[in-house]
């Protein structure tokens, strides 16, 4: 099935390439392979402000900078979102992202008497792909995966995006080139399924 999708890398560093931009490039050549549509938004080369206050999340604007962000994201059938593990956790530039553009009028809508939010962004799925220097093992089992579930839970999943799934690759730093490769193609495959 023909899909459109928004892949957002995660990776905070504007300057250097790393092996999650080189999963995203095999993500995408995979995607285009198939005849999918697909839309990159590189965080890391985006000014923006963060949110310092609920006024601001309940009654602000979305920055113009990430206007067009937030298109690609409603645009959207399937959103990809790829990081390294920083602390445990999204980096913090990814998290400020999201809080810009998941705002309520957009991800959200609270209507009044209703106890909780409307989800806006019902209908879409997601992959989460979190790169790491743990064993994915070490990190699934006995961290509970706190950090990349969280991003799925409580902030995709609160604003509708369903089913998400996530793909762990740890000890990335010890890698052998054959050990990169063989996730760059698994990425690739994933791209030309469109999951």
């Amino acid at each position: 099935m023909h899909q459109k999708i928004t892949l957002i890398q995660g990776h905070p560093d504007p300057k250097g390439r790393h092996f999650g931009h080189a999963l995203a490039d095999s993500y995408v050549r995979g995607a285009l392979a198939e005849g999918h549509e697909i839309k990159v938004i590189e965080i890391a080369q985006i000014d923006f402000p963060l949110l310092r206050s609920q006024a601001e999340w309940n009654d602000g604007t979305t920055p113009p900078s990430l206007r067009e962000a937030q298109a690609a994201i409603a645009w959207a059938d399937h959103l990809v979102v790829i990081f390294p593990l920083w602390l445990g956790t999204m980096p913090a530039v990814l998290k400020g992202f999201l809080e810009q553009v998941l705002r309520p009028g957009f991800a959200l809508e609270h209507k009044s008497g209703d106890r909780f939010p409307e989800k806006r962004l019902q209908g879409k799925s997601a992959r989460v792909v979190a790169t790491m220097g743990m064993p994915a093992i070490w990190y699934r089992w006995f961290f509970r995966a706190h950090g990349v579930r969280g991003l799925e839970r409580n902030i995709l999943g609160f604003c509708g995006i369903s089913p998400v799934r996530e793909t762990l690759i740890g000890l990335v730093e010890a890698k052998s080139p054959a050990a990169r490769q063989k996730w760059l193609d698994r990425l690739e495959a994933l791209g030309r399924k469109g999951g």
